[in-house]
């Protein structure tokens, strides 16, 4: 068993996955099982059941926060839960916070798309392939951010136009060049 005391970060961009309804109630999926990331971290299915089952128990509340800053809250996670696909959630933007206000518009004019969970590792393995498996995590919070991990998922929006697409493609290569230079420190 490896165990890890700091807190990790996965990011996740999905295509027409993160919605945004009556302008404050989000839904979608955070995590995706099976998917490998740009950090070379694999979620397997069940990975997040213990941890939200403990928190149930303790009468506790994955945390909504803005690009993983735990003094910017910015909404509630009204319900999360794992899926055959991966980890979905759903919440509500909080309006009468500014951050919230702003994520909302944000969100609905297609300049950020991301959403990303903050976790520990309890349980991981490393595969053939030098994928590091994530068996058990115990998960914190979900973030909206600016930078997914998963560049090639996306949010989809209504009219969205061909210099979006090109604004997203040159975001997912600066974060692939940014990832490529944080591999070549090591």
């Amino acid at each position: 068993m490896d165990i890890d005391t700091e807190l990790e970060r996965k990011f996740c961009r999905f295509d027409g996955e993160l919605t945004v309804a009556e302008g404050t109630k989000i839904e979608g999926y955070a995590s995706f099982f099976g998917a490998c990331d740009q950090g070379g971290d694999v979620v397997q299915k069940g990975a997040y059941a213990q941890s939200l089952k403990r928190l149930k128990t303790e009468a506790r509340s994955v945390k909504m926060l803005w690009q993983h800053d735990p003094a910017q809250p910015i909404g509630i996670w009204d319900e999360v839960r794992e899926d055959g696909r991966g980890l979905y959630v759903k919440g509500r933007l909080l309006d009468s916070v500014e951050k919230g206000r702003e994520a909302a518009a944000l969100i609905e004019a297609g300049a950020i798309d991301g959403l990303s969970i903050g976790y520990r590792t309890v349980k991981a393995t490393k595969n053939t392939k030098g994928q590091r498996l994530l068996t058990e995590l115990e998960l914190w919070e979900v973030s909206l951010v600016t930078f997914p991990m998963l560049p090639s998922a996306r949010v989809g929006a209504k009219g969205e136009s061909l210099e979006r697409d090109a604004l997203r493609d040159l975001a997912a290569a600066i974060e692939d060049a940014r990832q490529s230079m944080a591999q070549d420190r090591r």
